[in-house]
């Protein structure tokens, strides 16, 4: 495993994290899936126990994973030991069937207490906005207080997890004010919008995170068109059939691709996005001990002119396709 200098800050990232959406389990807003189904709580502990074996340091959670049980999960495994660096976010909560973002210090405050609780931690290496906008950081609430936690020595360093799909003025506006230490944002194969951001995230020393490494699974390879999702699993909703299929022959010409370098689309995926120079750690889901083993093996340097090719292949075939899976 290799490790990273997250940013400016003392944390060292091992260059593959672990994403800890997955391992909390099922969970519903209304009629809404906002998890990855059903899991087993004793693989999840296994999967973590196995990825820390793997040399894996990092662990990137929310108190919106299963409503709390990610982090519950985290902190059950490893409490406050300081041998791992654990990031979380805050900013989401549920009213009335409905998701609301709220970006208020109190809010904030509070959300912190609880998720150390369930962390079972002194304080969160790494705490994120959870997908603020920009009119949240203009109101400036948050940012006090994110000051204030880190004063408080709740938080280490802090920083914003963009917004999915989108551009980031909001990456923007903190860069300019010399705000937060990172941003965890999508990079993969099919989506690179952010690559632009990456650039100037490495010249201002901002770590950068890089989630949905894998697609929802689609890099993985291992889907074909009549695989169906259940009702409590998101991509029951972000990957309809007729998206899917389309996708998944937009994807041939990156296999073809990937038999050159001889390791599984698996690691060819998550070796494309550690060959983009900025990016500090990349965080595919990881619900199983297999999974560990799987996403942490033959990690390879992308050639640049493979990288070009990929970044073409972006542009012509999947941009056009990024906005229809948000």
């Amino acid at each position: 495993m290799n490790y990273t200098k997250f940013g400016k800050t003392d944390l060292l990232v091992s260059e593959i994290g672990f994403g800890a959406w997955g391992i909390g389990g099922p969970a519903m807003v209304g009629d809404l899936a906002i998890g990855w189904g059903d899991v087993d709580d004793n693989t999840s502990i296994k999967a973590l126990k196995k990825s820390f074996d793997l040399g894996i340091n990092f662990y990137d959670t929310a108190d919106f994973y299963g409503f709390g049980h990610s982090e519950e999960i985290i902190g059950k495994v490893f409490g406050n030991r300081d041998d791992v660096i654990i990031a979380s976010k805050v900013g989401h909560r549920v009213e009335n069937n409905t998701i609301l973002l709220d970006y208020t210090k109190e809010h904030i405050l509070k959300s912190c207490d609880e998720s150390l609780r369930r962390l079972k931690r002194d304080k969160i290496d790494y705490y994120q906005l959870h997908s603020a906008k920009l009119n949240h950081l203009e109101e400036g609430a948050c940012i006090d207080a994110m000051r204030e936690l880190k004063e408080k020595g709740k938080i280490r360093y802090w920083g914003i997890s963009l917004n999915t799909f989108n551009p980031y003025p909001e990456a923007e506006f903190l860069i300019e004010r010399n705000l937060a230490d990172g941003f965890q944002l999508v990079l993969n194969i099919i989506n690179q919008r952010s690559m632009n951001l990456i650039q100037k995230s490495k010249e201002k020393e901002y770590g950068v995170i890089a989630r949905i490494p894998l697609h929802f699974g689609l890099l993985t390879g291992k889907f074909n068109k009549e695989n169906k999702f259940d009702k409590n699993d998101h991509r029951y909703f972000r990957l309809h059939p007729e998206l899917l299929s389309e996708l998944i022959d937009s994807l041939n010409e990156v296999w073809v691709l990937s038999e050159k370098y001889k390791i599984s689309k698996t690691s060819f995926a998550l070796s494309f996005i550690l060959s983009v120079q900025g990016v500090s750690t990349v965080i595919p889901g990881i619900k199983t001990p297999q999974q560990a083993e799987l996403n942490t093996k033959d990690i390879v340097k992308i050639e640049k002119n493979d990288l070009n090719y990929l970044h073409k292949l972006f542009e012509e075939k999947f941009d056009s396709l990024v906005d229809k899976m948000a």
